[in-house]
């Protein structure tokens, strides 16, 4: 590792892991899985030696011993309450710990989850899908609020992939929404729009929930092509839906889970518009969600007040501004979330009109700590 250049941390940091976790990898102290040498070997250029190297050796069958190919018999059925009870803690946990110290555990589980599937019976098989597009799709969400785009549209895709294959309508819709999601990262409004109306294809048999997640998502496309009008009318339909909420599907439950849910939509909307007057409307909204917004939502406040501080910069409030930026400086380097770093980077950009203030200066210095 040395020779490569890379420090511990650097490579930590290119691989969005924990180093402390890493560290233990590397050590020996914790399994090296496929995935992991797959990306080490292509950071490091190694040509595929740490892949070999971490390959297990192969068992009397031919195939490595503990892969989960080589398991035999039928799954039990038990283990697939045994994955959707964990998921319920990875979602939990990722409120607090944030997508570097979580990635490791969630793909070790998704990968066996993956594995799974092929020794399955038909019955089982069909839940271990229904489990297994959740595990993928709470992957994707990691690596993408970890900034690595590239691994989380392979996540997307198996998510969509095993949605397919599980025939469920619901989590068909719900993997294009998660499309949708990741089109919105990478600033195409238009992609944004066509996978939500792809999900809302056939919305008479689709859940509340379900329809609340296209809906909005298509109201955030609208909202990055200037149409605010068609956001609002968007998100006027949500609204009446999130009441009606009521189904056993464990992903998804941000609806449930967020007060004043269709107003953070709302506000963020009139965010991205970019145009001045929606700005200052995003504002005032911001004020109202967050005077009553719990603050056991650690992760979720902090990316609601930089898009509150986004919109304070440009009213202007700068002292507000260089206070919450402050505050969620330290939750950037707490959870590793490259989201939050970079909407908290954007800051002076809407600050143009102070950055010559002490304010100003401060704030740059504030952003600088976290680049």
């Amino acid at each position: 590792m040395q020779d490569s250049g890379f420090s511990l941390r650097g490579l930590a940091r290119e691989l969005n892991y924990d180093p402390s976790y890493l560290s233990k990898v590397l050590n020996g102290r914790k399994p090296c899985t496929p995935s992991i040498a797959a990306r080490l070997d292509d950071i490091l250029g190694a040509g595929g030696e740490i892949v070999d190297a971490a390959a297990p050796p192969p068992g009397p069958d031919g195939r490595p011993l503990g892969s989960p190919g080589s398991l035999n018999g039928p799954v039990a059925p038990e283990l697939v309450d045994y994955f959707r009870d964990q998921l319920a803690g990875h979602y939990k946990a990722d409120m607090f710990l944030g997508p570097r110290n979580l990635i490791p555990t969630v793909q070790t589980q998704t990968e066996l989850i993956v594995s799974l599937l092929k020794n399955a019976g038909t019955a089982v098989r069909r839940d271990l899908l229904g489990v297994g597009a959740a595990y993928t799709a709470l992957l994707g969400w990691l690596y993408q609020d970890a900034g690595d785009l590239k691994a989380s549209a392979r996540w997307r895709d198996l998510t969509l992939g095993l949605a397919h294959r599980s025939a469920d309508a619901q989590l068909i819709s719900y993997a294009l929404t998660n499309k949708a999601m990741m089109a919105v990262d990478l600033g195409d409004g238009s992609a944004v729009v066509d996978f939500a109306q792809a999900a809302l294809a056939d919305e008479p048999q689709l859940c509340p929930k379900v329809r609340v997640l296209a809906l909005h998502h298509q109201a955030h496309g609208h909202a990055m092509l200037t149409d605010r009008a068609q956001a609002d009318r968007l998100l006027d339909t949500a609204e009446t839906l999130t009441g009606l909420v009521d189904d056993e599907y464990p992903w998804g439950n941000a609806c449930r889970r967020t007060p004043s849910y269709v107003d953070v939509q709302r506000a963020t909307c009139y965010g991205r518009t970019g145009r001045r007057e929606d700005t200052a409307d995003a504002a005032a909204l911001w004020g109202e969600i967050m005077s009553g917004m719990p603050g056991s939502l650690r992760r979720d406040n902090a990316v609601f007040r930089t898009r509150q501080a986004a919109a304070l910069a440009a009213v202007p409030d700068p002292e507000r501004v260089t206070a919450i930026a402050a505050d969620v400086a330290g939750l950037v380097q707490v959870t590793g979330s490259a989201r939050l770093r970079k909407e908290l980077m954007a800051l002076p950009r809407q600050a143009t009109a102070w950055r010559n203030t002490p304010h100003g200066r401060q704030l740059r210095a504030i952003v600088g700590s976290v680049a």
